[in-house]
This record gives structure tokens, sequence and C-alpha cells, in this order.
């Protein structure tokens, strides 16, 4: 379908439009809001990752009012059941003929956004109902086969410091998320003007700015950026990279006891058109693959032991891995 000039820069100029908004209510975390929006571009989903009071779940909520698009949080908790998340059949009867029959009752996950706080703290048995949600972008339910939403994002939180009671994510769940946010502590400056902002009676107005079929085109627009041949091996090496039989860098011998698989490639290069289209280009360059690495492969290569043991973490790995590759030449 093609699209005329204007039409497309104001749907691009709709995503810092839909920043902005959010920066009403946020304050600083200007990389965290971008990586969310990058991740909605190119259709995946964001695992976020903080300690309690950094408004995780304010971020969420305040993204959500400013799309024009159906929006549920679910309460993660340990007595949370499958049928809470997904939706359960429930008898009804014909009032005409009289006949009793099942009728299935969609759960919280029938929205375009989903909020799934605290994720970790529920056990495997409901985390694993999100993994043909998030994957396939159904439900299935008594053999029936229910589409979800389009477009349908899943952000969920997690404390990466509460241990207790929690249900650390299995590693195909973690794969199923394009991005894995770290959120840090706002600056000086940020928290003094959180702390005052906050405090008096003045809310914030949020007004929604995209709907659901823009957003899609945004979508569909992502995956029509270009990328060199180049870069695209580039970033083939990258992943190899992280794999301990096949890298050739001596510190992931070293610390990591699994690398990425090729699903790792395909969402660096999917961020990476979405970076670039949200910074107003339409190809891909090394900084759009070099900026987004770190949220790709941070969930996707697993410490060994010894790195666990010595506070190694994996992006230390993609710091790295950057250094060691060669870049190629005409995209330096």
């Amino acid at each position: 379908m093609e699209r005329s000039e204007s039409k497309l820069k104001i749907l691009i100029d709709k995503i810092s439009l839909l920043k902005t908004e959010i920066q009403k209510v946020i304050v600083g975390q200007d990389v965290i809001i971008e990586e969310m929006l990058i991740a909605l571009m190119a259709g995946g989903h964001c695992l976020l990752e903080g300690v309690p009071g950094l408004a995780k779940t304010l971020m969420v909520r305040t993204m959500s009012q400013a799309l024009d698009l159906s929006f549920r949080r679910i309460q993660f908790t340990p007595d949370l059941m499958p049928t809470d998340i997904v939706g359960t059949e429930i008898l009804e009867e014909d009032h005409v003929t009289g006949k009793r029959f099942f009728k299935f009752n969609k759960g919280p996950l029938f929205a375009n956004i989903i909020l799934a706080d605290e994720v970790n703290r529920t056990p495997p048995k409901t985390q694993s109902a999100l993994l043909e949600a998030m994957q396939e972008f159904e439900v299935t339910y008594g053999g029936q086969t229910y589409p979800l939403d389009r477009p349908f994002f899943i952000l969920a939180t997690q404390n990466p410091i509460e241990q207790a009671g929690t249900y650390p994510l299995p590693e195909a769940q973690l794969d199923r998320f394009l991005l894995y946010i770290k959120i840090g502590y706002p600056t000086s400056a940020e928290e003094t003007q959180i702390l005052s902002s906050t405090t008096g009676s003045k809310k914030a107005v949020i007004n929604p700015v995209i709907g659901a079929e823009e957003i899609k085109e945004l979508q569909a627009i992502t995956r029509e950026v270009s990328i060199s041949n180049d870069l695209i091996t580039y970033v083939s090496e990258i992943i190899r990279a992280t794999r301990p039989d096949t890298t050739t860098v001596n510190f992931v011998k070293e610390w990591v006891r699994w690398g990425a698989g090729p699903r790792a490639g395909q969402a660096l290069i999917l961020t990476a058109k979405a970076r670039a289209l949200f910074k107003g280009r339409y190809a891909v360059i090394l900084e759009d693959l070099q900026t987004m690495a770190y949220p790709v492969l941070r969930h996707r290569v697993l410490m060994n032991f010894k790195a666990e043991a010595e506070n190694v973490s994996s992006d230390k790995v993609t710091d790295e891995l950057i250094k060691a590759i060669s870049k190629p030449k005409a995209n330096i």
C-alpha cells in the first residue's frame, strides 16, 4: 500500500506527540519511554524491571491513556489461575428454546494493552497462559481458538529485589518479550521535580493521540524501513558471538552459559528499524543496532554460575561484543 509523504510524516509525528503526552506525568526516563514506544512500533512486548516506587505501573497506565486503545490491568498473585486471565466457559440458557449451552466468557487478556503487574508473583502454570497469547496473538480454550484484538501489547513489570514468594520467569517466556527494560533511580533534579509535581492538587490531562488503525499502519511501515546486507550480517555475527560454542570472543567463553537464538536477531533488526523511524529516518544505521542490542540481549544471554557469583551482567557481554565484532566499513 502506497502512502503519501505527508501522511507518513503525520504518523511519525504522532509517536513524538505520544512521548510528549506521557512526559506530562512521567518525569525523566526518556530512554525508557522511547524503548517502550519502539517495542509498540515493532509489534512486540516489554518486560519492565525496577525497584518499587519508580512509576512502572504509572508509566504503563499513562501510555495507555495516550493511546486510543482498550486497556486492562492484571495484578499477578500466587493464587491467580489461568482462567482468571484467559477467560472461562459459563453455562447459559436460551430463553426461547430453554436449551442450555456453554458460552466462552472472555478474560482480561482480550484488550489492546495489557499491564501484567508483578508478573513473577504468579506460579508457572498461570504464567504459561500468556505464552500462546504473546507469540500467536490468540487464545485456545476447550479446543476453540479465539483471536486477540490487534494491536496487542503486553507490558509486564517485575521487582528485582523481592525474591520471597516469586517465581522467576522461564527462559521460553522471557524470550517472547521483545525488550527487557531496566528502570533506574531518577537524577537529583528529576526527583525534586517528581516531589513537587506529585504532592499538589494539579493533575495532568492526558489526551489520546493515536488509534488502533494508525498503530497497525506504523507497525507495517516499521517493517518497510531499509537495512543494508552488511548490517544484517553484522547482526548475525553479534548473535552468533553470544554462543559459547561458536564465539570467538573470550569474554563470552568465560562468562556465558547459553547464548541468544535467532529470535534475538529478528528482534534486534525490528527494533533498530523502529528506532530509525522514531528518529525520522527510513534506513537503519549502526547506532540503532548498537543501542537496541542491550534491551534485546539482556534476557536472552544466560550467564554462568561464575558470572552470577561475581556480578557480571549480560549488559557487560553486550559491551564486549560491540567492542570485539568488526563494524561494517560503510556504516562506521
